[in-house]
Protein backbone atom coordinates (compact mmCIF):
# COMPACT_ATOMS: atom_id res chain seq x y z
CA UNK A 1 0.00 0.00 0.00
CA UNK A 2 1.34 3.44 -0.88
CA UNK A 3 1.03 5.79 2.06
CA UNK A 4 0.53 9.47 1.28
CA UNK A 5 -0.47 12.30 3.54
CA UNK A 6 -2.93 14.78 2.10
CA UNK A 7 -4.37 17.88 3.60
CA UNK A 8 -8.05 18.21 4.20
CA UNK A 9 -10.11 19.04 1.12
CA UNK A 10 -11.78 21.81 3.06
CA UNK A 11 -9.53 24.77 2.22
CA UNK A 12 -10.52 27.52 4.58
CA UNK A 13 -9.88 31.17 5.17
CA UNK A 14 -6.54 32.46 6.39
CA UNK A 15 -5.77 32.34 10.10
CA UNK A 16 -5.74 35.41 12.35
CA UNK A 17 -2.60 37.39 13.02
CA UNK A 18 -1.99 35.59 16.33
CA UNK A 19 -2.08 32.17 14.68
CA UNK A 20 0.10 33.38 11.83
CA UNK A 21 2.64 34.70 14.31
CA UNK A 22 2.78 31.36 16.13
CA UNK A 23 3.32 29.46 12.88
CA UNK A 24 5.93 31.87 11.59
CA UNK A 25 7.77 31.72 14.91
CA UNK A 26 7.97 27.93 14.84
CA UNK A 27 9.06 27.80 11.22
CA UNK A 28 11.77 30.37 11.90
CA UNK A 29 12.96 28.50 14.99
CA UNK A 30 13.52 25.34 12.97
CA UNK A 31 14.74 26.91 9.74
CA UNK A 32 17.16 29.26 11.51
CA UNK A 33 19.27 26.28 12.47
CA UNK A 34 20.50 26.15 8.87
CA UNK A 35 19.67 24.44 5.61
CA UNK A 36 20.57 20.79 5.28
CA UNK A 37 21.50 18.67 2.29
CA UNK A 38 18.30 17.68 0.48
CA UNK A 39 17.38 15.60 -2.53
CA UNK A 40 15.94 17.32 -5.59
CA UNK A 41 12.36 17.35 -4.25
CA UNK A 42 13.37 19.17 -1.06
CA UNK A 43 12.78 16.24 1.32
CA UNK A 44 15.19 14.60 3.75
CA UNK A 45 16.62 11.16 3.04
CA UNK A 46 17.68 8.84 5.80
CA UNK A 47 20.78 7.76 3.86
CA UNK A 48 22.16 11.28 3.48
CA UNK A 49 21.43 11.96 7.14
CA UNK A 50 23.34 8.83 8.15
CA UNK A 51 26.30 9.69 5.94
CA UNK A 52 26.50 13.19 7.41
CA UNK A 53 26.23 11.84 10.97
CA UNK A 54 28.85 9.13 10.38
CA UNK A 55 31.31 11.68 9.00
CA UNK A 56 31.07 13.53 12.33
CA UNK A 57 31.76 10.48 14.48
CA UNK A 58 35.17 10.11 16.16
CA UNK A 59 35.41 6.52 14.90
CA UNK A 60 35.11 7.68 11.29
CA UNK A 61 37.65 10.46 11.69
CA UNK A 62 40.24 8.19 13.30
CA UNK A 63 39.63 5.16 11.05
CA UNK A 64 42.38 5.97 8.52
CA UNK A 65 44.93 6.49 11.27
CA UNK A 66 43.96 3.20 12.91
CA UNK A 67 44.38 1.34 9.63
CA UNK A 68 47.80 2.92 9.24
CA UNK A 69 48.72 1.84 12.76
CA UNK A 70 47.58 -1.72 12.06
CA UNK A 71 49.65 -1.83 8.86
CA UNK A 72 52.71 -0.69 10.80
CA UNK A 73 52.04 -3.32 13.46
CA UNK A 74 51.86 -6.06 10.82
CA UNK A 75 55.14 -4.84 9.34
CA UNK A 76 56.75 -4.95 12.78
CA UNK A 77 55.47 -8.49 13.37
CA UNK A 78 56.97 -9.56 10.04
CA UNK A 79 60.39 -8.11 10.84
CA UNK A 80 63.29 -10.54 11.31
CA UNK A 81 64.16 -8.94 14.64
CA UNK A 82 61.88 -8.85 17.66
CA UNK A 83 62.84 -5.25 18.42
CA UNK A 84 65.06 -2.67 16.73
CA UNK A 85 68.77 -3.42 16.92
CA UNK A 86 70.93 -1.31 19.19
CA UNK A 87 74.43 0.01 18.55
CA UNK A 88 77.05 0.23 21.29
CA UNK A 89 80.20 2.39 21.06
CA UNK A 90 82.73 2.58 23.87
CA UNK A 91 86.33 3.78 24.30
CA UNK A 92 88.96 3.08 26.98
CA UNK A 93 92.12 5.08 27.62
CA UNK A 94 94.73 5.61 30.36
CA UNK A 95 95.34 9.20 29.33
CA UNK A 96 93.97 10.60 32.60
CA UNK A 97 96.14 8.49 34.94
CA UNK A 98 99.26 6.68 33.72
CA UNK A 99 99.15 7.93 30.10
CA UNK A 100 101.20 5.01 28.76
CA UNK A 101 99.28 4.98 25.49
CA UNK A 102 96.76 2.27 26.27
CA UNK A 103 93.78 2.65 23.97
CA UNK A 104 90.68 0.52 23.24
CA UNK A 105 87.68 1.24 21.00
CA UNK A 106 84.67 -1.08 20.82
CA UNK A 107 81.93 -0.88 18.21
CA UNK A 108 79.12 -3.39 18.58
CA UNK A 109 75.52 -4.13 17.68
CA UNK A 110 72.90 -6.04 19.68
CA UNK A 111 70.08 -7.73 17.78
CA UNK A 112 66.99 -8.83 19.77
CA UNK A 113 65.81 -12.25 18.66
CA UNK A 114 62.34 -13.75 18.62
CA UNK A 115 61.52 -16.30 21.25
CA UNK A 116 60.72 -19.77 19.90
CA UNK A 117 57.24 -19.63 18.36
CA UNK A 118 56.77 -15.91 19.16
CA UNK A 119 56.88 -14.39 15.68
CA UNK A 120 54.02 -16.40 14.09
CA UNK A 121 51.86 -15.66 17.11
CA UNK A 122 52.73 -11.97 16.91
CA UNK A 123 51.77 -11.98 13.22
CA UNK A 124 48.49 -13.75 14.03
CA UNK A 125 47.76 -11.13 16.69
CA UNK A 126 48.50 -8.28 14.26
CA UNK A 127 46.19 -9.79 11.64
CA UNK A 128 43.42 -10.26 14.23
CA UNK A 129 43.81 -6.67 15.39
CA UNK A 130 43.58 -5.45 11.80
CA UNK A 131 40.34 -7.36 11.30
CA UNK A 132 39.10 -6.08 14.64
CA UNK A 133 39.66 -2.50 13.53
CA UNK A 134 37.43 -3.04 10.50
CA UNK A 135 34.68 -4.81 12.45
CA UNK A 136 34.78 -2.16 15.17
CA UNK A 137 34.16 0.49 12.52
CA UNK A 138 31.23 -1.53 11.12
CA UNK A 139 29.71 -1.83 14.59
CA UNK A 140 30.16 1.91 15.13
CA UNK A 141 28.41 2.60 11.82
CA UNK A 142 25.47 0.49 12.92
CA UNK A 143 25.26 2.30 16.27
CA UNK A 144 25.29 5.62 14.44
CA UNK A 145 22.55 4.36 12.13
CA UNK A 146 20.40 3.47 15.17
CA UNK A 147 20.74 6.98 16.59
CA UNK A 148 20.00 8.62 13.24
CA UNK A 149 16.98 6.41 12.63
CA UNK A 150 15.50 7.22 16.04
CA UNK A 151 16.04 10.96 15.56
CA UNK A 152 14.82 10.87 11.96
CA UNK A 153 11.49 9.20 12.71
CA UNK A 154 10.94 11.32 15.80
CA UNK A 155 11.37 14.39 13.61
CA UNK A 156 9.14 12.91 10.88
CA UNK A 157 6.42 12.15 13.43
CA UNK A 158 6.59 15.68 14.84
CA UNK A 159 6.51 17.12 11.33
CA UNK A 160 3.34 15.23 10.40
CA UNK A 161 1.64 16.25 13.62
CA UNK A 162 2.51 19.89 12.91
CA UNK A 163 0.87 19.62 9.48
CA UNK A 164 -2.24 18.13 11.10
CA UNK A 165 -2.25 20.89 13.70
CA UNK A 166 -2.22 23.45 10.88
CA UNK A 167 -5.20 21.72 9.29
CA UNK A 168 -7.04 21.69 12.59
CA UNK A 169 -6.28 25.39 13.08
CA UNK A 170 -7.54 26.24 9.61
CA UNK A 171 -10.76 24.27 10.11
CA UNK A 172 -11.41 25.77 13.54
CA UNK A 173 -10.98 29.29 12.19
CA UNK A 174 -13.30 28.68 9.25
CA UNK A 175 -15.94 27.22 11.57
CA UNK A 176 -15.60 30.14 13.97
CA UNK A 177 -16.03 32.60 11.11
CA UNK A 178 -19.14 30.75 9.92
CA UNK A 179 -20.60 30.73 13.44
CA UNK A 180 -19.86 34.43 13.81
CA UNK A 181 -21.83 35.21 10.66
CA UNK A 182 -24.76 33.17 11.93
CA UNK A 183 -24.67 34.82 15.33
CA UNK A 184 -24.71 38.26 13.69
CA UNK A 185 -27.66 37.09 11.60
CA UNK A 186 -29.48 35.94 14.73
CA UNK A 187 -29.52 32.28 13.69
CA UNK A 188 -27.20 31.04 16.47
CA UNK A 189 -26.77 32.10 20.07
CA UNK A 190 -23.80 33.90 21.59
CA UNK A 191 -22.95 30.70 23.50
CA UNK A 192 -22.29 28.97 20.16
CA UNK A 193 -19.83 31.73 19.31
CA UNK A 194 -17.99 31.09 22.58
CA UNK A 195 -17.81 27.37 21.86
CA UNK A 196 -16.41 28.03 18.37
CA UNK A 197 -13.86 30.49 19.74
CA UNK A 198 -12.88 27.98 22.41
CA UNK A 199 -12.31 25.44 19.65
CA UNK A 200 -9.95 27.93 17.96
CA UNK A 201 -7.95 28.47 21.15
CA UNK A 202 -7.66 24.71 21.65
CA UNK A 203 -6.35 24.41 18.09
CA UNK A 204 -3.85 27.22 18.76
CA UNK A 205 -2.63 25.42 21.86
CA UNK A 206 -2.21 22.15 19.96
CA UNK A 207 -0.39 23.97 17.17
CA UNK A 208 2.04 25.63 19.59
CA UNK A 209 2.70 22.31 21.30
CA UNK A 210 3.34 20.61 17.96
CA UNK A 211 5.75 23.37 16.98
CA UNK A 212 7.64 22.95 20.22
CA UNK A 213 7.94 19.19 19.73
CA UNK A 214 9.14 19.68 16.15
CA UNK A 215 11.76 22.21 17.23
CA UNK A 216 13.11 19.82 19.89
CA UNK A 217 13.19 16.94 17.39
CA UNK A 218 14.96 19.11 14.83
CA UNK A 219 17.59 20.16 17.37
CA UNK A 220 18.24 16.53 18.31
CA UNK A 221 18.59 15.75 14.63
CA UNK A 222 20.97 18.67 14.25
CA UNK A 223 23.19 17.41 17.08
CA UNK A 224 23.74 14.19 15.12
CA UNK A 225 23.89 15.46 11.55
CA UNK A 226 25.33 18.93 12.04
CA UNK A 227 22.42 20.87 10.52
CA UNK A 228 18.69 21.05 11.09
CA UNK A 229 16.44 19.12 8.66
CA UNK A 230 14.59 20.95 5.94
CA UNK A 231 10.84 21.56 6.14
CA UNK A 232 10.10 21.32 2.42
CA UNK A 233 8.57 18.42 0.52
CA UNK A 234 5.74 16.10 1.50
CA UNK A 235 4.72 15.82 5.11
CA UNK A 236 5.30 12.07 5.16
CA UNK A 237 8.97 11.07 5.20
CA UNK A 238 10.05 8.46 2.61
CA UNK A 239 10.16 4.92 3.93
CA UNK A 240 13.10 2.57 3.74
CA UNK A 241 12.77 -0.48 1.53
CA UNK A 242 11.27 -3.41 3.35
CA UNK A 243 13.97 -6.10 3.66
CA UNK A 244 13.47 -9.74 2.82
CA UNK A 245 13.26 -11.72 6.02
CA UNK A 246 13.91 -15.45 6.08
CA UNK A 247 11.75 -17.87 8.02
CA UNK A 248 14.58 -18.41 10.50
CA UNK A 249 17.27 -16.01 11.69
CA UNK A 250 19.51 -18.79 13.07
CA UNK A 251 22.18 -18.19 10.42
CA UNK A 252 22.09 -14.40 10.57
CA UNK A 253 23.46 -13.87 14.06
CA UNK A 254 27.05 -14.55 13.02
CA UNK A 255 26.74 -12.04 10.15
CA UNK A 256 25.42 -9.20 12.30
CA UNK A 257 28.01 -6.39 12.68
CA UNK A 258 27.71 -6.33 16.46
CA UNK A 259 28.27 -10.08 16.74
CA UNK A 260 31.03 -10.03 14.12
CA UNK A 261 32.80 -7.31 16.07
CA UNK A 262 32.63 -9.28 19.31
CA UNK A 263 33.88 -12.39 17.51
CA UNK A 264 36.79 -10.38 16.13
CA UNK A 265 37.61 -8.87 19.53
CA UNK A 266 37.45 -12.34 21.09
CA UNK A 267 39.89 -13.55 18.44
CA UNK A 268 42.23 -10.68 19.32
CA UNK A 269 42.08 -11.61 23.00
CA UNK A 270 42.69 -15.27 22.14
CA UNK A 271 45.73 -14.42 20.03
CA UNK A 272 47.02 -12.11 22.74
CA UNK A 273 46.73 -14.93 25.29
CA UNK A 274 48.63 -17.30 22.99
CA UNK A 275 51.38 -14.72 22.59
CA UNK A 276 51.52 -14.11 26.34
CA UNK A 277 52.14 -17.83 26.92
CA UNK A 278 55.30 -17.56 24.84
CA UNK A 279 56.60 -14.26 26.20
CA UNK A 280 57.77 -15.58 29.57
CA UNK A 281 61.10 -13.77 29.39
CA UNK A 282 62.78 -10.85 27.70
CA UNK A 283 64.07 -11.29 24.18
CA UNK A 284 67.51 -12.90 23.78
CA UNK A 285 70.08 -10.81 21.98
CA UNK A 286 72.72 -11.65 19.43
CA UNK A 287 75.72 -9.39 19.94
CA UNK A 288 78.43 -8.70 17.39
CA UNK A 289 81.27 -6.31 18.18
CA UNK A 290 84.69 -5.38 16.91
CA UNK A 291 87.51 -4.13 19.14
CA UNK A 292 90.55 -2.09 18.16
CA UNK A 293 93.19 -1.79 20.90
CA UNK A 294 96.84 -1.32 21.82
CA UNK A 295 98.72 -1.76 25.08
CA UNK A 296 101.13 1.23 25.04
CA UNK A 297 102.72 3.85 22.87
CA UNK A 298 104.55 2.24 19.97
CA UNK A 299 102.51 -0.97 20.04
CA UNK A 300 100.56 -1.74 16.89
CA UNK A 301 96.79 -1.72 17.07
CA UNK A 302 95.14 -5.10 17.28
CA UNK A 303 91.73 -5.86 15.74
CA UNK A 304 89.39 -8.50 17.20
CA UNK A 305 85.82 -9.67 16.56
CA UNK A 306 83.41 -10.82 19.28
CA UNK A 307 80.22 -12.81 18.69
CA UNK A 308 77.92 -13.54 21.62
CA UNK A 309 74.39 -14.37 22.74
CA UNK A 310 72.67 -12.78 25.74
CA UNK A 311 69.86 -14.96 27.12
CA UNK A 312 67.79 -13.44 29.96
CA UNK A 313 66.33 -15.63 32.68
CA UNK A 314 62.58 -16.17 32.79
CA UNK A 315 60.32 -15.10 35.63
CA UNK A 316 56.90 -16.66 36.04
CA UNK A 317 55.74 -14.07 38.54
CA UNK A 318 56.61 -11.23 36.15
CA UNK A 319 54.46 -12.53 33.25
CA UNK A 320 51.76 -14.34 35.20
CA UNK A 321 49.58 -11.24 35.53
CA UNK A 322 49.82 -10.48 31.79
CA UNK A 323 48.82 -14.02 30.86
CA UNK A 324 45.95 -14.10 33.36
CA UNK A 325 44.60 -10.79 32.11
CA UNK A 326 44.73 -11.97 28.49
CA UNK A 327 42.89 -15.19 29.39
CA UNK A 328 40.26 -13.22 31.32
CA UNK A 329 39.68 -10.90 28.34
CA UNK A 330 39.26 -13.87 26.02
CA UNK A 331 36.74 -15.59 28.31
CA UNK A 332 34.79 -12.37 28.85
CA UNK A 333 34.52 -11.64 25.13
CA UNK A 334 33.46 -15.19 24.35
CA UNK A 335 30.67 -14.87 26.91
CA UNK A 336 29.66 -11.50 25.50
CA UNK A 337 29.54 -13.01 22.02
CA UNK A 338 27.14 -15.75 23.12
CA UNK A 339 24.89 -13.22 24.84
CA UNK A 340 25.01 -10.89 21.84
CA UNK A 341 23.97 -13.68 19.48
CA UNK A 342 20.98 -14.49 21.67
CA UNK A 343 20.06 -10.81 21.92
CA UNK A 344 20.31 -10.32 18.15
CA UNK A 345 18.03 -13.28 17.49
CA UNK A 346 15.49 -11.97 20.00
CA UNK A 347 15.61 -8.47 18.49
CA UNK A 348 15.13 -9.87 14.99
CA UNK A 349 12.03 -11.84 15.98
CA UNK A 350 10.59 -8.89 17.88
CA UNK A 351 11.28 -6.46 15.01
CA UNK A 352 9.55 -8.74 12.51
CA UNK A 353 6.49 -8.98 14.74
CA UNK A 354 6.42 -5.20 15.20
CA UNK A 355 6.37 -4.68 11.44
CA UNK A 356 3.37 -6.97 11.03
CA UNK A 357 1.54 -5.33 13.94
CA UNK A 358 2.35 -1.80 12.76
CA UNK A 359 1.03 -2.61 9.30
CA UNK A 360 -2.27 -3.82 10.72
CA UNK A 361 -2.56 -0.76 12.96
CA UNK A 362 -1.81 1.55 10.03
CA UNK A 363 -4.47 -0.09 7.85
CA UNK A 364 -7.06 0.07 10.61
CA UNK A 365 -6.34 3.73 11.41
CA UNK A 366 -6.41 4.60 7.72
CA UNK A 367 -9.92 3.14 7.39
CA UNK A 368 -10.98 4.89 10.60
CA UNK A 369 -9.69 8.25 9.29
CA UNK A 370 -11.56 7.77 6.00
CA UNK A 371 -14.82 7.05 7.82
CA UNK A 372 -14.29 10.01 10.16
CA UNK A 373 -13.69 12.38 7.24
CA UNK A 374 -16.86 11.17 5.51
CA UNK A 375 -18.82 11.60 8.73
CA UNK A 376 -17.41 15.11 9.10
CA UNK A 377 -18.62 15.91 5.60
CA UNK A 378 -22.12 14.67 6.46
CA UNK A 379 -22.32 16.75 9.62
CA UNK A 380 -20.87 19.79 7.86
CA UNK A 381 -23.67 19.67 5.33
CA UNK A 382 -26.32 19.09 7.99
CA UNK A 383 -24.94 21.95 10.07
CA UNK A 384 -25.06 24.28 7.07
CA UNK A 385 -28.66 23.21 6.55
CA UNK A 386 -29.49 23.77 10.23
CA UNK A 387 -30.27 20.11 10.86
CA UNK A 388 -27.55 19.57 13.51
CA UNK A 389 -26.33 21.75 16.35
CA UNK A 390 -22.85 23.14 16.96
CA UNK A 391 -21.83 20.76 19.80
CA UNK A 392 -22.43 17.77 17.52
CA UNK A 393 -20.44 19.46 14.76
CA UNK A 394 -17.54 20.19 17.14
CA UNK A 395 -17.58 16.63 18.44
CA UNK A 396 -17.43 15.16 14.94
CA UNK A 397 -14.72 17.65 13.96
CA UNK A 398 -12.59 16.61 16.94
CA UNK A 399 -13.14 12.92 16.21
CA UNK A 400 -12.04 13.43 12.59
CA UNK A 401 -8.98 15.35 13.71
CA UNK A 402 -7.98 12.63 16.17
CA UNK A 403 -8.56 9.95 13.53
CA UNK A 404 -6.29 11.78 11.09
CA UNK A 405 -3.69 12.17 13.83
CA UNK A 406 -3.75 8.48 14.73
CA UNK A 407 -3.58 7.50 11.06
CA UNK A 408 -0.58 9.75 10.44
CA UNK A 409 1.21 8.44 13.53
CA UNK A 410 0.45 4.87 12.48
CA UNK A 411 2.00 5.51 9.06
CA UNK A 412 5.15 6.87 10.67
CA UNK A 413 5.22 4.02 13.18
CA UNK A 414 4.97 1.51 10.34
CA UNK A 415 7.85 3.18 8.50
CA UNK A 416 9.86 3.31 11.72
CA UNK A 417 9.21 -0.38 12.35
CA UNK A 418 10.69 -1.20 8.94
CA UNK A 419 13.75 0.85 9.87
CA UNK A 420 13.93 -1.02 13.18
CA UNK A 421 13.82 -4.34 11.32
CA UNK A 422 16.62 -3.23 9.02
CA UNK A 423 18.55 -2.10 12.08
CA UNK A 424 18.04 -5.48 13.74
CA UNK A 425 19.27 -7.15 10.54
CA UNK A 426 22.42 -5.03 10.68
CA UNK A 427 21.56 -3.09 7.50
CA UNK A 428 22.59 0.53 7.05
CA UNK A 429 20.18 3.18 5.69
CA UNK A 430 19.70 3.15 1.93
Amino acid sequence: MLWKFRKSVNERSSMPLAGMAICAGALFAVAAAGAWAQPADGGVTLKSAFEAAWARQPEAQSLAARHEAMAARRDAAGSWTAEPATVEISARTDQLNRNQGSRETVLGVAIPLWLPGEQPRAQALADAQSRGTATRADAARLRTAAMVRDAYWAWARARVELALAHDRMSGAQALAADVARRVNAGVLARADQHQADGNVTAAESALAESQSVLTAAAQLFRSLVGAAPHLGGDADAPMEASPRTPASFADLDTAHPQVVDLIAQAEVAKRAAELARIQTRAHPELTLSTTRERGAFGDPYQQSLTLGVRVPFGSDSRYRAKLAEANADALELESQTRLARERVLAELDAARQRVASARQVADANSRRALLARETRGFFEKSFQAGESDLPARLRVELEATEADRHAARARIDYAASISALRQALGLLPE
